[in-house]
């Protein structure tokens, strides 16, 4: 049999998803430290800034600073996000290797989140994607720009999401020219049903530029919704330590799916995530410090590691053979009559 475990990508996005949707400050030096835990527990991709105004979202006025820490690391992916071509200049400038744009779906959310309509952010993406081009021509690193559709599932302030506009939205960003396009469950109303529903719509009119999904746990189905997107071949997941994250304008949104009940899922499911758990578990101790009195969740924390995993490995496979004492017990045990 062949032992090589598939490899499944999560992206942890707690120090822009995370940390923009609290009202308290990270500061630069205890961003870093999660950075070197993080890496320290095998995240090799990282979402770790948004390059926008900081009067907007002071929780990211040091983007440019964070970002240059995770360079650092020759082997880190780094991404940035920016809504807009000014926001892409500078995250380019700052030496990222993946641009993620924000393209909601509902036009409500796109105008109080980017104060654009879902076509004028097809046209901002569609100017990034010119951006990134040229200054690759120009002898720059290839950059890749990833579609984030937000609020593909539902939207607090618009309702429903009619599967047309889905469809719609994600074939105008890959005519835009999308490396990547990434679903996100911005409110947390999606339902495995319905992932799966859309990932198929999705397919049909981007192909394989489908390839990541970002969840949100508000109703407690995040885990549930990754397993659907695993069983129609989705292999990268966003995450946020601790379940930090939200949306300022999506009102009851709560937390992203957390990254350490992911890892802990796709590892005892066979999956190679590259990520130790128990170091993973213990970066947790960089928010608890810098956060105080922050809520930090996760059932794995709560709970603790099952014995089998006690030393951060995944369950050994078992044997076709009961073993020695299930044997002896079962051959030696009184046969009761059925």
């Amino acid at each position: 049999m062949n032992d090589t475990r598939e490899r499944v990508v999560v992206t942890e996005v707690g120090l822009r998803d995370g940390l923009q949707s609290i009202a308290r400050i990270m500061s630069t030096d205890d961003k870093r430290r999660w950075i070197d835990a993080a890496y320290a527990a095998g995240v090799r991709h990282m979402e770790v800034a948004s390059f926008v105004p900081a009067k907007l979202l002071p929780q990211m006025a040091d983007a440019a600073a964070v970002v240059a820490h995770a360079r650092s690391y020759d082997d880190l992916s780094v991404t940035a996000l920016v809504p807009n071509l000014k926001g892409a200049q500078h995250a380019l400038d700052a030496g990222v290797e993946r641009i993620v744009a924000p393209i909601s779906v509902s036009v409500a959310h796109s105008v109080a989140n980017v104060r654009k309509t879902p076509a004028e952010m097809i046209d901002a993406f569609a100017a990034m994607r010119e951006l990134i081009d040229r200054a690759t021509a120009a002898g720059g690193r290839r950059v890749e720009l990833i579609a984030g559709l937000s609020t593909v599932f539902g939207c607090t302030l618009q309702g429903a999401v009619p599967y047309a506009d889905i469809a719609a939205i994600a074939r105008a960003a890959a005519q835009a020219g999308a490396d990547v396009i990434a679903l996100g469950d911005t409110t947390g109303e999606a339902t495995p049903r319905q992932v799966g529903k859309v990932i198929e719509l999705v397919r049909d009119v981007a192909g394989d530029t489908l390839r990541s999904l970002h969840f949100h746990d508000t109703r407690g189905l995040g885990l549930a919704n990754t397993l659907v997107a695993l069983q129609h071949g989705i292999r990268e997941f966003d995450a946020s330590l601790a379940g930090l994250g939200g949306c300022p304008h999506a009102p009851g949104a709560t937390g992203n799916v957390n990254t350490e009940d992911l890892v802990f899922m796709l590892d005892s499911m066979g999956y190679d995530t590259g990520i130790d758990i128990t170091r993973l578990l213990a970066s947790r101790a960089v928010l608890a410090q810098a956060l105080p009195g922050e809520p930090l969740y996760g059932y794995l924390a709560r709970a603790g590691l099952p014995k089998q995993f006690a030393h951060g490995q995944p369950a050994v496979r078992e044997s076709a053979e009961p073993s020695e004492s299930l044997r002896y017990s079962h051959s030696s045990a009184p046969q009761v009559p059925q």
